[in-house]
Order: C-alpha cells, then structure tokens, then sequence
C-alpha cells in the first residue's frame, strides 16, 4: 500500500523554501507539509495574490516534490489558549496585534477560517497526481493545534470545581464549530495533532472533544505517536479508536525510561533533551515507539494519506 513519505517543515521554517525543498530532494522525500510560517506558506499571501499558490507548486515541482497537507498548528493553538506573552513570539503580527487575549483569539479563528480557504485555492492548484490521491483519500487536510483553555486544571489541586471541565470543551466547541463550517465550506478537514497543551490529548479527552463538537465531519485527528507512549496512552488502540477520523500522520519518535529518573512524566521543569529526564523526542526509528506495528493498524484501517517525519530531536544534528 503505497504512501507519499513527506518532510514536515516546521522544525525547517529558518530555511527559505527554496532551500529546504532542495534537501528534501536529495534526502529522497516525496514531498513536504507546508508549514503556516517562515516563508513555507503565507496564508495572506494565497489569498491576496493569484500567482502565489501556483508560484508554490512550481518551486515544489522544480525539486520533485508534492505536498498533501499545511500546518496551521501556531494560529490554531492561539483559538482557546489562555493568551500571555508565549504567544507573541509565534503568532504572525496581524494575528497578535495589541496583544488583548480575547482580541488575539477572535483574529486566530478568522484567521484559521482564512487557512481554510487557502488551502482549498493551494490544492486546486495541485498537479494531477497530488490531485488524484486527495480524491483517493477523500479528503484535503490542515494540520494543527486547537489550543484548551484548561489545559492548567490537568492536575486536580486547588480541586477543579463542578462543571470547570466541561465548560472548557463548551469553549472549544463555541470557538471551533464556527470554524470547523467554514472547513466544511471548502471542502477542507481540519486533523488536531493531539498533543499535550490541546484540547485532546489522549484517548479519552479525544472522545470528549469530537463529542463536543458534535462529532463535526470534518473534524479529526493528525496521528502522531510521540505525544503518547510517555504517557500510558496506547497508540494503536487510539488508532482503532479513531479509525475514521485518522485524518493524518506524523511519524515521530520518543524515547522514554523503564524505570525511574530525576525529572518525570511532568518533566521537572527541565528543556527538551536535558540528561535524567523520564522521556525525550528522538528521530524515526531511535525511540521508543514501534513504527511497524502502527503501519500495519493503519493498513488495516485503511489509512491511505502520506506519512510525514516530524524531525525533533535535541541530542542529533537536524
């Protein structure tokens, strides 16, 4: 069963496109996903001007790659965060603004609707073959974050009050279902990598979230292990799961610890990649994570997207 093997080019946004599409070439991807940032995909920039999309597929086509998806993960993780200084240094300036968190949010949700429509003017542009494995798959997709306005209640102490959880799925529901139509609208599906720091971050608040958006048809899942196994959060049975909503896949890897170690789960307030952590991001196939049995649970869900490397890891040169 065939799959585009595609860079993701978030970790790469340094780089002109330019650049790292040419690396790409050589390093023998198919293709890569377009990062919302750097200059990789302006979303601004494709709806303003005719010529930008098709400007894109020329660079991609010039160095043979494709691309089967864009990440809106920066912008989307601003739609329900509790907004404070952090944001500023990943939000474009026109999204930040004055920096007011309410006024920082409702420009985040237009501009995630405006993402949408980028991405259906992006990948009508497509040549043929890109074109046919969207039809094939059924659907064009946007990769990204939503953002949880109570990730800080994860640990229950002070003790989270009756009706605090619930009214923070109500919140992402109220601010995404707007944005999830105008997904619809386009014919674009939107795949949260759920990831801690998100409104869904396991098996069970996955659940909860589609549930609160009334299971929205186009609103799914981008499938990356990493965020799970340090966890306890069994990744081939969120597969199972969420067969029909795996609109995505990152393959991403994650080394962590059989037995105890100075900075835990929670990470002891230590960076990516400090020594005595209980779990670290690693390359493909240097982690923890069994890439070849999660590639046989999506055969057999009938997964056909592109496999894309998320490269993260502090202790290897890019």
């Amino acid at each position: 069963m065939p799959r585009p093997v595609c860079l993701f080019t978030g970790q790469w946004a340094d780089l002109p496109l330019e650049t790292l599409a040419a690396k790409a070439n050589t390093f023998g991807y198919d293709g890569l996903e377009l990062a919302c940032w750097g200059d990789h995909f302006d979303v601004q920039q494709a709806l303003a001007d005719d010529a930008y999309v098709g400007n894109r597929w020329e660079l991609l086509g010039a160095h043979d790659l494709g691309s089967w998806a864009i990440s809106a993960h920066l912008v989307g993780q601003a739609v329900c965060d509790r907004i404070d200084e952090r944001h500023e240094a990943i939000l474009p300036p026109h999204v930040w603004g004055d920096g007011d968190p309410e006024g920082v949010r409702q420009r985040a949700a237009q501009e995630m609707k405006d993402t949408a429509k980028a991405a259906r003017k992006f990948f009508d542009a497509a040549p043929d073959n890109v074109r046919q494995d969207l039809a094939r798959t059924g659907r064009t997709v946007v990769n990204g974050f939503t953002g949880s306005s109570i990730w800080h209640l994860l640990y229950s102490f002070p003790p989270v009050q009756p009706g605090q959880i619930e009214a923070g799925f109500t919140d992402f529901a109220n601010r995404w279902e707007p944005i999830l139509d105008e997904f619809a609208a386009q014919d674009v599906h939107f795949a949260l990598e759920v990831h801690p720091s998100e409104i869904a971050f396991d098996i069970a608040s996955a659940a909860r979230a589609l549930a609160a958006v009334d299971h929205h048809p186009h609103f799914g899942c981008n499938f990356d292990p990493s965020h799970f196994g340090y966890q306890g959060v069994d990744s081939l049975s969120f597969l199972r799961t969420f067969a029909d909503r795996i609109f995505n896949v990152h393959v991403k890897d994650v080394w962590w610890s059989e037995v105890p170690t100075q900075a835990g789960v929670f990470g002891g307030h230590t960076d990516f990649g400090a020594d005595g952590r209980f779990w670290n991001f690693r390359s493909p196939g240097r982690g923890s994570v069994d890439f070849e049995e999660i590639v046989r649970v999506l055969n057999a869900i009938g997964y056909e997207g592109p496999l894309t490397v998320e490269w993260e890891d502090s202790g290897m040169n890019r």
